[in-house]
């Protein structure tokens, strides 16, 4: 057991000067890096160290959580004409799509012979006869 014990290192408590430790409060709080990367960059052990740091010497408010809002959308500041032009756009890129779908299952149908048009106007014709019925 001697041999195990002697070849896991020791963590020791360090203590950092309070230069340090505002250099990297600094760098955390500019944004160029998170607490966790500053504390690999900066081989800190504890976990929650930074943290305590950038409450006890940082300029941000870190005693409060932060609660991140949804940006308002687009869509909420149209005016009616906006939103119908906006409607009729998304409405013919519909169109679109809906002829091209169509298309690919014509050529399908034509080359390989699935048959897929056939296959779901009959599903849809019994589902609405059950339905009816």
């Amino acid at each position: 057991m001697d041999t195990a014990e002697s070849k896991r290192k020791r963590r020791t408590q360090r203590d950092y000067t309070m230069g340090f430790k505002l250099q990297v409060v600094a760098a955390v709080e500019k944004g160029d890096m998170t607490y966790k990367q500053a504390q690999k960059i900066y081989g800190i052990q504890g976990r929650s160290t930074v943290l305590k740091w950038l409450r006890k010497h940082g300029r941000l408010d870190w005693t409060q959580p932060v609660r991140m809002t949804m940006p308002k959308s687009p869509k909420a500041k149209e005016t009616p004409v906006q939103k119908i032009k906006r409607l009729e756009r998304e409405l013919e890129d519909e169109r679109l799509r809906n002829l091209l779908l169509n298309e690919v299952v014509d050529i399908l149908d034509a080359e390989h012979g699935t048959g897929l048009r056939k296959k779901y106007i009959a599903k849809e014709r019994d589902a609405f006869k059950n339905k009816k019925g």
